[in-house]
């Protein structure tokens, strides 16, 4: 931890420490269609890069969404 960051928060991860995934790679991982991850891109549920004409998604990104998508029924 360096002398900025607060107890309890992570470090941010250098750009070279970073694995972006595909829109199909994320499909994929998740489970649902590409079309189902562009609505979560295109409704800034899911942060993404643009790269060209095509989206990338850290895949740290994806863990975050799903951790904070569970739904407790009953």
């Amino acid at each position: 931890m360096s002398a900025n960051s607060e107890p309890g928060q992570q470090e941010p991860q250098s750009m070279g420490q970073v694995r972006f995934l595909t829109v199909a790679e994320v499909a994929k991982l998740m489970r649902v269609s590409k079309m189902t991850v562009y609505r979560l891109v295109h409704a800034g549920e899911l942060p993404a890069a643009r790269v060209g004409r095509s989206f990338r998604v850290a895949e740290k990104d994806v863990h975050n969404y799903l951790e904070h998508a569970y739904y407790n029924a009953g």
